[in-house]
């Protein structure tokens, strides 16, 4: 009984090796239409995403700006363009 078990149990072992060894069948090329809309759907998961990150960035400024206290409403001087710089003086 205990020589049948362990046959099995041997056979049983190869064939699961054997299957995880096994190689499968390349997949089938894809077609032009296939492939366009493959890219399609990829570029409208990546807008939807890039979407949903601006969205959770907006989220997070406000509650920081709330958080500190910080006037979400645009002053005077941030909606002017920036001031030149003035001109560094020339050692002679």
């Amino acid at each position: 009984m205990k020589k049948i078990l362990l046959v099995l149990v041997a056979g049983l072992t190869a064939g699961v090796i054997a299957a995880s060894h096994a190689k499968l069948p390349a997949p089938p090329a894809k077609s032009d239409a296939e492939k366009k809309a493959d890219a399609d759907k990829a570029a409208a998961a990546k807008a939807k995403d890039a979407e949903a990150l601006g969205k959770a960035q907006d989220r997070v400024v406000t509650h920081y700006k709330k958080s500190k206290g910080i006037s979400m409403a645009p002053t005077a001087a941030s909606s002017k363009t920036p001031a030149k710089a003035p001109a560094k003086a020339t050692k002679k």
